[in-house]
């Protein structure tokens, strides 16, 4: 059993970079419309065309393969000409924005410096289609990948993980897993970036205030009344709403990330100390100076965990 705390900014040169950054990303905070749960159609048009936060969508490359697995979920999949592992992708936006084809390049420079397939899942979103059912399509497709890896990547090496959402969703699934269909050990690394997992709002969370970053305290209250519509904060603490109040038994070993200007900090401290309780070993990143989101940007830090999440997987 192991936690380790890294801080990835001791350079101060590159914690000026990282907060020079988030007082830009403020300035211009006017041009981006609020999340909210009160989202007007044009204004959730606009913020899931512009998945990385900026003007123009990203770029969907021609080495994706477009999957569909069971009950019509699909899978946008980049696999090297040697497959090694797979890696079980689930994108973060809120649960509302966000799409398996956001972030191609960067997973497709993944698997190749990897030697993983990784495969997006291209999970429903809120508020069109709320809790469960996002969690409802990540489980099926990791249900999916537990049956069919070996035949389809000739592998049972298995991981997963995913940034904000996506991380939730990835410990969602690991417990569904278990608890419904009784699969431990299936997936031998979990890969949480920055992830929400006390939707009822841990101190951070709640005491963060309204400082225009990619997240804060407003955006995260709206985020999970899109996704749990008609719940209290009560409510949110069901271990099947938020992974914090779970038993983590029996989950594997874990890489959890987050930066010291996230309101969601504490989430990925407490959720460390839990899964250390439980006995598998936790390596706990703290990123000095780094907001919500941050690896989404061209950042020295981003490279620096970049470079940290691929020794993660391979090493796994």
């Amino acid at each position: 059993m192991t936690i380790t705390t890294m801080t990835a900014t001791t350079d101060e040169d590159c914690l000026a970079e990282t907060l020079a950054f988030n007082a830009q990303f403020e300035a211009a905070a006017a041009t981006r419309p609020a999340r909210s749960a009160t989202l007007d159609a044009a204004t959730l048009a606009r913020l899931r065309a512009n998945r990385l936060g900026g003007d123009t969508p990203p770029e969907r490359l021609p080495q994706a393969q477009e999957r569909t697995v069971a009950d019509g979920v699909g899978l946008r999949a980049f696999v090297p000409e040697h497959v090694d592992g797979v890696y079980l992708h689930i994108h973060g936006g809120g649960w509302a924005f966000g799409s398996a084809d956001g972030q191609d390049g960067r997973l497709w420079n993944l698997a190749r410096r990897t030697r993983l397939a990784v495969l997006s899942v291209d999970y429903r979103l809120a508020p069109e289609h709320p809790f469960p059912a996002g969690p409802d399509d990540c489980e099926t497709a990791a249900r999916w990948l537990v049956d069919h890896a070996e035949t389809e990547f000739g592998t049972r090496r298995l991981m997963i993980g995913g940034e904000s959402a996506g991380a939730h969703l990835s410990v969602l699934t690991l417990l569904r897993l278990r608890d419904r269909h009784g699969v431990t050990g299936a997936f031998r690394a979990a890969n949480l970036v920055y992830g929400p997992y006390d939707l009822s709002m841990t101190p951070s969370q709640r005491l963060f205030g309204s400082r225009p970053l990619l997240s804060n305290t407003e955006a995260l209250r709206g985020s999970y009344e899109l996704f749990t519509p008609g719940l209290d904060a009560e409510q949110r603490r069901d271990p099947g709403v938020s992974p914090l109040f779970a038993d983590l038994t029996g989950l594997p070993p874990a890489r959890i990330v987050a930066g010291t200007e996230d309101p969601l900090l504490d989430d990925s401290r407490f959720l460390a100390a839990c899964w250390q309780a439980t006995g598998s070993d936790v390596h706990l990143g703290v990123v000095a100076g780094a907001m919500h989101g941050f690896t989404l940007f061209p950042l020295t830090i981003t490279e620096r965990e970049h470079q940290r999440e691929r020794d993660f997987l391979t090493g796994a």
